[in-house]
């Protein structure tokens, strides 16, 4: 008998049967698509599965899996039970809308699985805490979407920062989507006839969001449903989940939050949104769509997702374009960087690396929670329009019984954290 090499995973480029992780995909639309086909193209990854409410998705991401393995084996699943029941499956990649990150992250780990999910990981402080307590509990590997934490001109900015080469770190700048208002609305769409389940579950949809009538723009491909309250964290939590994410790590700030909270935020999405805040250390951060006030300076052009960090000693910025601007007495740290669209595949790898050496990702269930936090602090205090003290030890807000209800939502029945 002949055993072919791939096998023993001595071809170049193979990987053993038993070295492969098993994976499969909940929720696959734009943003998840571009995370399947990088994941498709790794040789460890075997891709068996999708889950989604609508069928045309669950369709094309099949083909997608069977056209890459040449043949028609990819199962689909409209509910998510029938999958985290399969005992042959590693890990999952969950792009669902975020109103579902938290339950699905947690339900995976629950049933024995690893997860990669996209973010915002959690709609509010509620979720993120037992999404960040379960992982810890059942030692499973979770990597957030926060790719830029593999950009490298991200790392260099960071690194910057960390290594004292800033001089003492004072002020950190998070951008956050210009234009877009802080304030998502409560108001919902007039009904319209519910589709077939097979077609799309309209039920599965909401998930554990208050039962609202079937809108066809809400499902209408992109993020058509981010601004509206039931369905979205609001424009802070969606942006910060990859500025002040960054800001976090460069302050070693990954295992706390900001303690303090001002918010700067008008009715016009076109004029400029900050909200202040504070670390126990005394570094400040400025979650800001805009420049040209509070102090701020206008952002210097380098793309979106951008990021300041101002020390005592120099100054650094960086955005989504790859391009890096310091102090002038820093030109000499500068160096070529790999390419910005180079991040999500670094930032896969190390998932699946992590996946094998069941060693913590950069951007794991402790630095994601304590990111969000920040980010549902800032956006708390900007819906009510008033400064805020936070306790990191307690987690709650300080003297304010209002905010402190807020850190969580009712969930519609059958779900539960």
């Amino acid at each position: 008998m002949i055993v072919p090499s791939r096998v023993l995973g001595q071809r170049v480029g193979a990987v053993a049967p038993s070295d492969k992780i098993v994976m499969a995909g909940l929720g696959i639309g734009g943003r998840g698509g571009g995370d399947m086909q990088a994941l498709l193209s790794y040789p460890e990854v075997q891709m068996v599965a999708v889950c989604d409410v609508r069928n045309d998705r669950r369709e094309v991401v099949k083909s997608m899996i069977d056209k890459r393995y040449g043949n028609q084996d990819a199962r689909m699943y409209r509910e998510y039970e029938e999958l985290l029941a399969r005992d042959d499956i590693d890990a999952l990649l969950i792009a669902a809308g975020e109103r579902w990150h938290a339950l699905l992250s947690i339900y995976a780990a629950k049933a024995g699985m690893d997860v990669y999910c996209e973010k915002p990981c959690g709609s509010t402080i509620a979720q993120d805490q037992a999404l960040r307590d379960t992982f810890a509990r059942y030692g499973r590997i979770y990597q957030a979407g926060c790719q830029r934490r593999n950009g490298q001109n991200f790392m260099f900015a960071v690194e910057l920062a960390r290594s004292g080469k800033l001089g003492r770190l004072q002020t950190m700048h998070a951008q956050t989507i210009a234009g877009q208002s802080a304030i998502t609305t409560h108001s919902w769409l007039p009904a319209e006839p519910e589709p077939d389940r097979q077609v799309l579950d309209w039920d599965r949809w909401l998930g554990p969001c208050p039962m609202r009538p079937y809108n066809s723009n809400y499902t209408r491909g992109g993020a058509s449903w981010a601004t509206y309250f039931d369905f979205h964290g609001g424009a802070i939590l969606e942006w910060g989940t990859r500025t002040v994410d960054l800001c976090q790590w460069a302050a070693r700030a990954d295992h706390t939050q900001a303690v303090e909270y001002v918010p700067y935020c008008k009715d016009s999405p076109a004029e400029p949104h900050y909200v202040l805040c504070q670390y126990a250390s005394g570094v400040r951060l400025v979650i800001r769509n805009q420049g040209g006030d509070h102090g701020t300076r206008p952002w210097m052009g380098l793309g979106s997702c951008s990021v300041r960090f101002e020390g005592s000693d120099g100054w650094v910025e960086t955005g989504d374009s790859g391009k890096v601007e310091v102090s002038d007495n820093l030109k000499g740290e500068l160096h070529p960087f790999r390419p910005a669209n180079l991040a999500l595949a670094y930032h896969l790898q190390e998932f699946l690396d992590c996946v094998k050496s069941r060693s913590m990702t950069s951007a794991n269930h402790v630095a994601t929670c304590n990111t969000h936090i920040t980010c549902h602090a800032a956006q708390i205090s900007a819906q009510l329009g008033r400064k805020l003290a936070w306790d990191p030890a307690s987690e709650e807000f300080v003297g304010d019984a209002e905010a402190n209800r807020m850190r969580t939502r009712a969930m519609r029945e059958p779900w539960r954290i």
